[in-house]
């Protein structure tokens, strides 16, 4: 955005300088043609007089040493044509086109005293000439040959002076461009910061105020609302960590009273409804845990989006991912058993590092491997290792029945459940928990179907920073 608004104040920057230099040349110019102009009709006039005498007394002796001396001075060539001759000095005859066409103007009484505008890169002299005599009879011609040299140097000295002023000026008017438009748009930057990172985490700093006053007032504005979103979010999910934390507590004790009942049933359809209770009670209890573990999953995410403290950074030491992978195959392997399915643990090629809290990345990959055997049963599943452009991606693949794609895209969403697996117990809660994981730990998890059939799930970790140093 600075680069289009400079490029705009840059194009205005440079009209503005071209018109101002153009008018100041062209002011220039015109002033040296006026002087020169002034200057040179002065002589000619005097020529002329000095002529009108000659041709009265018959002698034309001293009009010839004015003429030579004024030829000598300034370098410019003058012609006079009386009735009986002609006298020249500089070297100016009257075989030149523009001299003859001077001298028929000016035996028609046509005085040509004006000179065109001097340009400076320009070549050539110019010509002036007028007659003289009485009023009602021409007695000659007089014609001056001006030199515009000089007068186009001055004009090119001008010029020097013109661009580099103008050169100086424009430097300075986009050096000043450069800093109002950094002035001016370092608010909107800061601002558009902020809502990115108030979409992404939650969280915001707060904006400093600077800038134009309409802006001050918009970052103040724009705190204000944060701090509100933020402290809604905030006690949104402290309501539901509290509320589900205390519900542990009445849950518990129904438990233990139900528990307490069946002792004193005695018939087969009283115990079964019994156990039809505890059965809900067990999967209000997985529920509570679910949510607790949300809860606590999303917080870390927020803090690991947030986080600029180095004791935080502690957090996210690089590890060795193996042995936490190995654990968790362990872990797994009697339920893998108990449905039927194949648990393989690959062995990576190379070391392989992650930058990722150690307990979280087996919260994940349990997470996942609990998924892949629960709705998967029979299946080969895979946990590997594997090297990507950007990092390092922790895979758990399966070839069970795999998901559609329009049920992946939501097997992320809170409490969502696809309809075919409605009667496997579960709370639809696991997914998110590993994807707020993912987040805190500046991952990502991916999921993609698996060919010919299968689904897979990928952790994408970013090339630790002692990697990106190295």
């Amino acid at each position: 955005m600075k680069v289009r608004v400079l490029g705009i104040l840059s194009l205005l920057v440079v009209i503005i300088v071209v018109t101002v230099s153009s008018v100041i040349l062209t002011s220039a110019s015109r002033e040296l043609t006026q002087e020169l102009q002034i200057n040179r009709v002065a002589a000619l006039n005097r020529f002329a007089q000095l002529a009108s005498d000659a041709a009265e007394d018959s002698n034309t002796t001293q009009l010839q040493r004015e003429m030579d001396r004024y030829s000598e001075l300034y370098g410019e060539g003058i012609l006079i044509r009386l009735q009986e001759k002609i006298i020249r000095s500089g070297g100016l005859s009257e075989d030149q086109p523009e001299v003859r066409d001077a001298l028929n103007r000016a035996s028609l009484n046509l005085s040509d005293t004006t000179l065109n505008p001097i340009r400076a890169f320009g070549a050539g002299n110019d010509i002036i000439s007028r007659s003289f005599g009485t009023a009602s009879q021409v007695l000659g011609e007089v014609v001056l040959e001006v030199d515009l040299d000089a007068a186009r140097q001055k004009l090119r000295e001008r010029w020097l002076v013109v661009v580099l002023a103008a050169v100086a000026l424009g430097a300075l008017l986009l050096v000043a461009a450069w800093r109002i438009t950094g002035w001016v748009l370092r608010p909107v930057h800061r601002l558009s910061k902020a809502v990115h990172e108030l979409e992404t985490t939650g969280k915001t700093s707060q904006l400093p105020e600077a800038g134009p006053p309409e802006l001050r007032e918009l970052s103040r504005s724009f705190t204000a609302m944060a701090d509100t979103v933020s402290e809604s979010m905030e006690s949104q999910r402290r309501l539901i960590a509290d509320t589900s934390h205390q519900l542990r507590n009445p849950v518990g004790a129904l438990r233990l009273r139900i528990d307490l009942l069946q002792l004193e049933l005695q018939g087969a359809p009283e115990k079964a409804a019994a156990a039809g209770v505890v059965a809900e009670l067990e999967r209000v209890e997985e529920m509570l845990d679910g949510v607790l573990k949300l809860a606590a999953a999303e917080h870390r995410a927020f803090e690991g989006a947030t986080r600029a403290d180095q004791a935080e950074h502690q957090r996210h030491a690089v590890i060795d991912p193996f042995p936490v992978l190995q654990g968790e195959v362990e872990r797994a392997l009697p339920a893998a058993k108990n449905a039927g399915s194949q648990l393989t643990l690959e062995a990576p090629a190379a070391e392989i590092q992650l930058a990722c809290d150690p307990d979280e990345l087996a919260h994940m990959v349990g997470e996942l491997l609990t998924n892949a055997i629960k709705y998967a049963p029979g299946a080969t599943i895979t946990v590997a290792t594997r090297q990507t452009q950007g990092g390092t991606a922790v895979v758990i693949s399966d070839d069970g029945p795999g998901l559609p794609a329009e049920q992946l895209a939501a097997s992320t969403t809170r409490f969502w459940r696809a309809p075919q697996h409605s009667r496997i117990p579960g709370n639809g809660l696991g997914m998110p928990i590993v994807e707020r994981l993912a987040e805190a730990n500046g991952a990502k998890l991916v999921l993609e179907p698996r060919d010919p059939h299968g689904l897979t799930a990928r952790l994408e970790f970013a090339k630790p920073e002692e990697d990106v140093d190295a």
